[in-house]
């Protein structure tokens, strides 16, 4: 199911740089952030109401709390980025540089998490690093 969930998310990002890309003109990158994520603040809150998780909130530890808010402060400023980037230039050249994320993850995930990484996560580093080096130059 995990696949699934994946896959899709894989296209409502590529649908999301595309429809941010024709919004953001003659909107202030800032503002559009911040419409942005209006909208996905009220669409997850619709969907742990929905799906009736609001009982968790009081459950959640302190660790998880500081996590969770450095995540979003992460969040906050990727996207604030990202934005700028997608206003300033050709989404076909930020997004390549954006979804260089993935060879982030998998290093950052090896260094602070212990996560294997295989010869398999190499190449796949290597070919995603080329490939993007590659679309943008």
């Amino acid at each position: 199911m995990w696949l699934i969930f994946a896959i899709l998310s894989s296209v409502f990002a590529a649908l999301t740089s595309i429809l941010a890309k024709v919004g953001i003109e003659g909107v202030g990158s800032n503002l559009a952030t911040a419409i942005r994520t209006c909208v996905v603040v009220i669409m997850s809150w619709l969907m742990v109401f929905i799906t009736n998780q609001q009982a968790g909130f009081s459950e959640i530890s302190k660790r998880s709390w500081i996590f969770l808010i450095l995540s979003g402060l992460a969040t906050g400023l990727s996207w604030l980025c990202y934005y700028k980037a997608l206003q300033m230039g050709d989404a076909s050249k930020v997004v390549p540089i954006d979804k260089m994320s993935v060879v982030l993850t998998l290093i950052l995930a090896f260094v602070f998490l212990h996560e294997s990484f295989t010869w398999k996560s190499v190449v796949g580093c290597i070919l995603i690093t080329a490939g993007t080096l590659f679309m943008v130059l």
